[in-house]
């Protein structure tokens, strides 16, 4: 499939919808951005303290739009919903994430769409379905899907993710959801809509926590870092030289590794560590024990000697390390928005490469 063929309208808004035409944008497709005269993109005016008062073009509002066209147009008005007619009507694709009630308010139900392109793929945005009128943002939904009710620790109470997740997860589901609508039309030249919810997105991404309600009653608390199922897994630790590390043994031969090169092999005849769920049922004294050794060590002793010996550890980064590493530049794009010069992240990291190439 040649994307550079492919049309996209993005006439959502916030984070979900446009991240999805973004996707679209870095695979080479045209992507056209419809946003009220008026009104525009809410997340234009989502800025930062620091941020210059006078441009229309946020950080935020950046993270999800790159390489797109921008035209505001008003579908109450008859002129403008011309225009948004004839641009449906050489789509391949059209995102949006319409309130309850507004697609009928502005003449673009699916049946009149599917007249004026029968090849049209249509994907929908809602927040708890397409029959609710409830407005939901990623907090309501990380709130109420019970992200929230696990995420912290006992003593700071619920806290959501820093990153809009659910938003981040509903819009890959709607990624694959019109991709596998693209090749269908390959196959039967029709159209077709696919709809997701942030809500049912979010629930979909319990995976191991869901299935450890399910099979055996167990409700997740707020534990930090930690993992309910292994140990030690997320404790963090201090090195000599003050940084913070963490672990992730997902195996007995992790931990014997871990143990061999900080002088515990004794641990590994303990009753109390010999297994992974006696691990993670004395995990705070065997945290105690781990801390004691490694505050003798410096960062980059243990994490090199950890990574030779394939034991998975990782140093606790803050942004600004992580973006300005000279290793991640190429995962950076830029892109000049109504004279502004913007930068993200990009959205599309796999290679693809055919064989014999």
């Amino acid at each position: 499939m040649d994307f550079k063929k492919i049309r996209v309208i993005d006439a959502s808004s916030v984070l979900a919808g446009p991240s999805v035409g973004m996707f679209f944008a870095e695979l080479g497709a045209e992507v056209v951005k419809i946003e009220h005269p008026t009104i525009g993109d809410v997340t234009r005016n989502w800025k930062l303290p620091s941020e210059d008062k006078n441009t229309n073009v946020s950080a935020y509002f950046s993270s999800v739009n790159y390489k797109k066209n921008y035209i505001r147009l008003d579908y109450t008005n008859e002129t403008d919903y011309q225009k948004f007619i004839d641009l449906i009507s050489n789509a391949d694709v059209l995102i949006t994430n319409f309130k309850k009630g507004d697609a009928r308010k502005f003449n673009l139900t699916d049946e009149i769409l599917s007249q004026i392109n029968p090849k049209l793929i249509h994907g929908k945005i809602s927040g708890f379905g397409q029959t609710s009128d409830r407005v939901a943002y990623d907090l309501i939904i990380q709130a109420e899907s019970g992200f929230m009710s696990m995420n912290g620790t006992p003593e700071n109470g619920p806290v959501k993710m820093p990153v809009a997740l659910v938003d981040v997860l509903t819009a890959h589901q709607l990624k694959e959801g019109i991709l596998i609508a693209l090749i269908n039309r390959l196959a039967n030249g029709k159209g077709s809509r696919v709809e997701v919810s942030l809500y049912d997105a979010a629930v979909a991404s319990l995976i191991n926590q869901a299935t450890n309600y399910l099979n055996v009653g167990h409700v997740a608390q707020r534990i930090g870092s930690l993992h309910p199922n292994i140990a030690p897994y997320g404790e963090l630790f201090q090195t000599k030289d003050k940084a913070y590390i963490t672990f992730a043994i997902g195996s007995n031969t992790h931990f014997t590794k871990l143990c061999d090169f900080l002088g515990l092999q004794q641990l590994q005849a303990d009753q109390r560590f010999a297994d992974n769920q006696n691990r993670v049922k004395n995990r705070q004294i065997l945290k105690e024990v781990l801390q004691e050794k490694i505050a003798q060590i410096n960062c980059s002793e243990l994490m090199g000697a950890m990574q030779q010996a394939f034991v998975p550890i990782g140093k606790i980064k803050q942004l600004d390390e992580v973006l300005d590493d000279a290793s991640n530049q190429h995962l950076i794009v830029e892109d000049t928005i109504e004279g502004v010069l913007t930068k993200r992240v990009k959205s599309v990291v796999f290679q693809l490469k055919e064989y014999g190439n």
